[in-house]
C-alpha cells in the first residue's frame, strides 16, 4: 500500500516493502547479465590464446611429461635395494676373489647380480623333521671340529676290490705327436688318447667285480693332455684331504671356502684347476695368483693342452678322476664353480662318511627321480641332443635298468655338484666306470651315475643325502658365464 502527501512545492513518495524488493531484484538482475557478460568474453579471449600457445608449443608439451617420467623412473630404480650400503659415504663393500672385503665406491647397487645376496651366507638350512625343526647338515660343535684328525687308514678285509690297474699306453699309437683333438674329430667319437677307445666289449667287463680290476680311467697315453707343471704336480702329491673345483673356458668366478676350522686349513688342500682361457679372464679382473700359486685359500692349477672341445667334459677329469690327480689323498670333495663351499671340511667328512660308516656321500635329486624322466627333461630343456640321449637310455633298458624312482627307499636320482667321498679301490673304480659312461654318452653325469651304482652292486655303503644338506654344504651363486669351447 502506498500514500501521497502534498507539502508546497516539495512531493514526497513512500514506497512499501513489496514493491522495494521487487525493484532491487531487477536491478540485481541487469547488473548480474552484464558481469556474466563480460566474463564469457575474457574466458573467450583466454581459451583463444590457450589454442595459440598449444599450437605453437605442442611439440614441447608432449615431451616434457615423458622427459620427466623417464627421469622419476630411472631414480626410483636407481633406488632399489641391491647390497648394504654405507649411507655416510655411499661405500658398498665388494667380496673379491682372494676372499678379503674391499670397499669400492657404488653408484648403481641395482646392477649388482642377484646371486651376491648368496655370497659369504653361513646362516644354517634346516627343515622340519618330526614336527621339530633342525638343521639340515649336523656338524659337531666348533671346539670338537678343532681337534678333528683324519682317522688312521685300514683297508676293510671285506672289500671285495683289493687293486685297481688303469689301462694305460706308453707309446703313441696314434700317429705319435700331441694329436688327440685331430684324432677325436676324425674318428666321430669322444673317444681319444686321453681316454683310450674302450670297445663294448671292455666296458662289459669292467663292471665285473675282482680282487684285481682292470679298467680305463683316463690318462690313457702320456700325449693325451691335461698337463700340469711339475711344481703343481709336487704339491698335489702332498695333499691327504683335498677340496677342489674347475673353470674351464673363462667360465665361472672363483668363490673363497668359508666356515673353516683352524685345523682344516692346517690339514686340506683347496686345488682350483683352470685353464688358459680362465686365467686371462680373472687376471684381467685383477685376480692374480700369488708367488706361491694361491688366490685366498686356492691353490690355482693351471691345465695345458685339455683333451675334449667339450668344456663341460673336461671339467669331468677333476670332478671324477680326482684320485687319479692326487695320487696319495684319502679323501676328496668336490664342488661345482658355480658354488662357495661354506662348511668346515674334516666337519663334513665327519658328518656325512665317518659318522654313518659310509665312503660315498652325493645328494638325491631336487626335481626328480627316475634317470628317464630326467632323460626326457635334459632333450626338453637342449641339454643333450635327443640322438645322444636316446642312444644311451635305449643301451641301459636293454640291459635292464629299471624305471623304478627309489633305490633302497633312496631317489633313484642324484645330483652331483658336491660329491665327498674316501678315496678306496672300489669308489676309485666307480669313478672310472662314471667317467667312462659320460664320455661314451652324454656329458650330463646323473643319468650315468644311477646306472654305474646299479651295475656296481658290490658298493653299498653310498649315503645320498636330501638336498636340504646340499643346501648347507654350498652357497649356490649360478653359472656366471657360459664357458668358451676349444676351437684349435
Amino acid at each position: 500500500m502506498s500514500s501521497s502527501i502534498f507539502n508546497n512545492n516539495s512531493i514526497s513518495i513512500s514506497v512499501s516493502d513489496e514493491e522495494s524488493d521487487e525493484l532491487g531484484r531487477m536491478r540485481v538482475r541487469v547488473r548480474r547479465k552484464r558481469k556474466k557478460h563480460g566474463h564469457h568474453r575474457v574466458r573467450t579471449e583466454l581459451t583463444q590464446r590457450l589454442v595459440r600457445l598449444f599450437v605453437k608449443y605442442w611439440m614441447i608439451l608432449i615431451f616434457l611429461p615423458a622427459a620427466v617420467l623417464l627421469v622419476f623412473e630411472a631414480t626410483r630404480i636407481g633406488r632399489k635395494p641391491g647390497l648394504v650400503v654405507n649411507s655416510e659415504v655411499n661405500e658398498v663393500k665388494k667380496p673379491n676373489l682372494s676372499g678379503n672385503s674391499e670397499l669400492g665406491k657404488v653408484k648403481e647397487p641395482n646392477q649388482e647380480k642377484k646371486s651376491d645376496s648368496n655370497l659369504n651366507r653361513l646362516d644354517a638350512t634346516t627343515h622340519v623333521v618330526g614336527g621339530v625343526r633342525e638343521r639340515c647338515l649336523k656338524l659337531l660343535p666348533a671346539e670338537e671340529l678343532e681337534h678333528l684328525d683324519i682317522p688312521v687308514d685300514e683297508e676293510s678285509s671285506s672289500s671285495p676290490v683289493k687293486r685297481l690297474v688303469y689301462i694305460a699306453y706308453h707309446e703313441m699309437p696314434y700317429g705319435g705327436g700331441n694329436s688327440a683333438l685331430s684324432w677325436q674329430r676324425t674318428n666321430g667319437t669322444r673317444f681319444n688318447m686321453f681316454t683310450g677307445n674302450q670297445t663294448l666289449d671292455e666296458r662289459e667287463k669292467s663292471f665285473k667285480v675282482n680282487e684285481t680290476a682292470v679298467v680305463h680311467c683316463g690318462f690313457y697315453s702320456e700325449n693325451g693332455g691335461f698337463r700340469i707343471s711339475y711344481k703343481d704336480k709336487t704339491y698335489m702329491q702332498t695333499c691327504k684331504v683335498v677340496v677342489s673345483t674347475c673353470a674351464f673356458g673363462g667360465g665361472d668366478d672363483l668363490y673363497q671356502p668359508i666356515g673353516l676350522s683352524e685345523a682344516s686349513l692346517k690339514k686340506v688342500c683347496y686345488v682350483a684347476f683352470w685353464d688358459d682361457i680362465t686365467l686371462a679372464a680373472q687376471e684381467s679382473h685383477g685376480n692374480k695368483i700369488d708367488e706361491d700359486g694361491f688366490i685366498g685359500k686356492w691353490r690355482i692349477v693351471i691345465v695345458q693342452n685339455l683333451p675334449f672341445v667339450d668344456q663341460r667334459l673336461n671339467g669331468k677329469i677333476p670332478k671324477m678322476l680326482p684320485h687319479r690327480l692326487f695320487p696319495h689323498a684319502k679323501y676328496s670333495i668336490w664342488v661345482d664353480s658355480k658354488s662357495q663351499f661354506r662348511r668346515d671340511p674334516l666337519g663334513v667328512l665327519e658328518a656325512l662318511l665317518w659318522r654313518r660308516n659310509s665312503v660315498l656321500a652325493i645328494s638325491e635329486h631336487g626335481a626328480r627321480s627316475s634317470v628317464y624322466d630326467e632323460a626326457k627333461a635334459v632333450v626338453k630343456k637342449h641339454k643333450a641332443t635327443p640322438e645322444a640321449v636316446e642312444v644311451q637310455m635305449t643301451r641301459y633298458h636293454q640291459d635292464g635298468f629299471p624305471e623304478d624312482k627309489r633305490f633302497n627307499g633312496k631317489k633313484a636320482l642324484n645330483e652331483a655338484s658336491v660329491i665327498v667321498r674316501k678315496h678306496t679301490p672300489l669308489t676309485n673304480l666307480l669313478m672310472c666306470l662314471w667317467f667312462n659312461e659320460v664320455v661314451r654318452f652324454t656329458s650330463r653325469d646323473q643319468l650315468s651315475f644311477p646306472y654305474v651304482v646299479w651295475r656296481l652292486k658290490a658298493l653299498k655303503n653310498i649315503n645320498m643325502f636330501p638336498v636340504c644338506t646340499r643346501k648347507d654344504l654350498v652357497n649356490s651363486m649360478g653359472h656366471i658365464r657360459k664357458a668358451k669351447p676349444l676351437t684349435n
